[in-house]
Formats: structure tokens, sequence, C-alpha cells
């Protein structure tokens, strides 16, 4: 039981970092880039690629090693779309990811990156989309666990 609580809660912090990762991105990109909120944003990033893997090793360790067993949740539709929009949220973040790594030589430079104003509606924008998914997978999360959308046949 110890274990299924530590899961549960590590889970939760990992969803919890992820969501405040996002908004300090989005918070950051919302003025002119400097070296340091570059750098902010790239550490925010890094965060947020660490929370969402643990968010997914942690979340299948609890589908298949918990006492609903992996049945109960495949079952589920509100775990596969949960599940579903969790990719999503996955591959609208490259797009952002990649131009943040793309500042590191900028950076170690000690330059300010170069991001356009329309590279930074086009991150912010996927950032946006990213957190509305976020919400309607916590709902579905919820949903999941009162048994509701379940089974799905």
């Amino acid at each position: 039981m110890t274990a299924t609580i530590t899961a549960a809660f590590i889970h939760h912090l990992a969803a919890f970092v992820l969501v405040g990762a996002l908004m300090v991105e989005l918070v950051v990109l919302r003025n002119e880039l400097t070296v340091a909120s570059a750098r902010s944003v790239l550490r925010m990033d890094t965060a947020y690629g660490i929370a969402a893997l643990v968010l997914l090793v942690v979340g299948f360790t609890r589908v298949f090693h918990t006492e609903k067993g992996s049945a109960y949740y495949f079952d589920s539709g509100a775990f596969l779309l949960k599940l579903t929009l969790f990719i999503v949220v996955g591959l609208l973040s490259i797009y952002p990811t990649v131009k943040f790594l793309g500042w590191r030589k900028a950076l170690r430079e000690q330059r300010v990156p170069d991001f356009d104003a329309g590279t930074r509606r086009k991150v912010r924008l996927l950032i946006h989309v990213e957190l509305t998914l976020i919400v309607v997978i916590m709902l579905m999360a919820v949903m999941m666990a009162r048994g509701i959308w379940y089974p799905v046949f």
C-alpha cells in the first residue's frame, strides 16, 4: 500500500511540475528575450521534459502494478482519451523544445538567441494549447478514477 501511495504522490507531483514549467515558459516568453530569460526557458523546458517522462513511467507503473490492474485502465474510455491527449501534448511540445535547444550556442556565447515575433507567437500558441489539453487530461483522470465512461464497449 505504501508503494501505491508513493507512486500516486510522485505522479501528481510530476503533473504539477509539468504545468508549472509550462506556465513559467508562457510568462517568460511574453516579454523580449534576454540571455537570463532564455536560460530560464531552457531550464523550464528541461524540467517539463523530465516531469513528462516521470509522469509516463510512474503512470504506467501504476497501470500495471496497482490493485485495479491494467484491464481496468485499458477498458476505460477516459483513460484511453487521457493517454491519447498526453501523446498529443508531447507531440505539440516538440516544436518549442527544438527551438529552445537551438538557443544553446548563442547562450554559451552570452548572446540573446534569435527568436522573432512570429516564432514567439507560434510557440506561445502551442503552449496555450498544451495547457488547455492538460486541463482536459485532468478531467479524464477524475472521470477515470470515478469509473465514468467505463467500460468502453
